[in-house]
């Protein structure tokens, strides 16, 4: 057994042999490319200068105030494409160009993935399919017409829910089939190993600037809340302060309707172990075995399973992971805009509601950074349709 394949039990190359190939060759390239000074270099110039970082630590002055704590907003939604997406993506496809690849493949929910892997295609001129649920092309509309503007092919996937598990299904299927080719940019922390470990490299740079621009402001976190679906933006930022004990990470799964109903995607509160995409992890299943259905009014958080360190985290308790349904998602949403002025992506707005149950709870002023992974333009649609208690995905 790889034992650096692992995070605890977690983790591991559940993978055809087929793909071992491709998994050695990333995991080889990885190592002797992407940790080199030219590639870094390069990286972070394309960060600083065509994706806008580093993103700013914002003082939310008028949330600071209602709840009575000094809570700081990392405003990832700022960067170009609009989320923290971009940092892995570009990341990813800067890799898989110097490996002499001409096509990438990637899968998407939200749709925020596939931009940021078709605005990198663009830019370093490659071919690119995306692999998007139909039900998320439908509710995703705007992100969908993105790629295709961006040159890429929006391929809809019509199995299953048509949401997340599916599409990725579908892009290993793709990636199994052109194997020396095509490099596959996944978009979470999930997956065989080495990807769960590049991608939360490649997003660690938020925590990494979360952490130096509180020192700026003279300020040490006492929380730092981010969503988790697949899991990256939370690895990201939560990844500066695993070593410091004294600071609460949590993560905010989707309570869908209610974690006590069958429809919500909160795989740490309900989920057991198993395997997914590659990975042993979490899972949500059901008595044989059978990955469930999931559910979300947020087309990047309905997916079954949750990184291996994610998993591996909570099992070790050294992070805490907790539920919010969709009513409290978007009542969040109307709140952060209209108190400072930023609409958050339903995904975020998820981090943001639990201030609502953290907040009151607390015995002290406390330090609270909330991860604003995105922002909600592609969500209007869905938000001006939202109807509680209505199936979504």
């Amino acid at each position: 057994m790889n034992s650096k394949a692992y995070f605890g039990k977690f983790g591991g190359q559940f993978v055809p042999e087929t793909v071992m190939f491709a998994l050695d060759e990333l995991e080889n390239a990885y190592e002797s490319i992407a940790k080199t000074k030219e590639f870094k270099d390069e990286l972070d110039d394309l960060l600083k200068n065509y994706v806008g970082r580093p993103s700013p630590l914002f003082f939310a002055k008028r949330l600071s105030e209602h709840y009575g704590h000094e809570i700081y907003l990392k405003r990832e939604d700022l960067n170009h494409t609009g989320a923290h997406k971009i940092n892995n993506a570009l990341a990813q496809a800067l890799l898989a160009k110097k490996m002499g690849k001409k096509k990438i493949l990637a899968e998407t929910g939200a749709g925020q993935h596939g931009v940021a892997t078709a605005t990198a295609a663009a830019l370093l001129g490659l071919e690119c399919d995306v692999y998007m649920g139909a039900t998320d092309v439908a509710r995703q509309q705007l992100n969908a017409f993105r790629m295709q503007l961006l040159g890429a092919k929006v391929v809809s996937v019509e199995d299953g829910l048509k949401t997340l598990k599916e599409a990725t299904t579908a892009a290993i299927q793709a990636w199994v089939n052109e194997i020396e080719s095509a490099f596959y940019v996944i978009g979470s922390a999930v997956g065989p190993h080495p990807y769960p470990k590049i991608v939360r490299d490649f997003q660690s740079v938020i925590g990494t600037e979360a952490k130096a621009q509180l020192e700026n402001y003279g300020k040490k976190a006492d929380y730092v809340i981010a969503c988790v679906g697949g899991g990256s933006n939370a690895i990201g930022i939560f990844s500066a302060f695993l070593d410091d004990e004294s600071v609460n990470l949590v993560g905010i799964e989707a309570g869908g309707l209610g974690i006590e109903t069958p429809y919500h995607a909160a795989t740490l509160s309900k989920g057991k172990t198993g395997i997914i995409h590659g990975m042993k992890t979490t899972v949500l299943q059901d008595e044989y075995g059978m990955i469930s259905p999931v559910h979300s009014i947020s087309a990047g958080l309905d997916y079954p399973g949750i990184g291996p360190e994610h998993a591996h985290l909570n099992d070790i308790k050294r992070v805490r992971y907790e539920a919010v349904t969709d009513d409290e998602c978007i009542n969040a949403l109307y709140f952060l805009s209209k108190m400072e002025g930023i609409i958050p992506a339903i995904e975020s707005a998820h981090a943001v509601a639990y201030l609502e149950k953290l907040c009151p709870k607390l015995d002290k002023k406390s330090v609270i950074v909330v991860n604003i992974s995105g922002r909600g333009d592609k969500d209007i649609n869905t938000v001006i349709g939202y109807e509680k208690g209505k199936i979504y995905g």
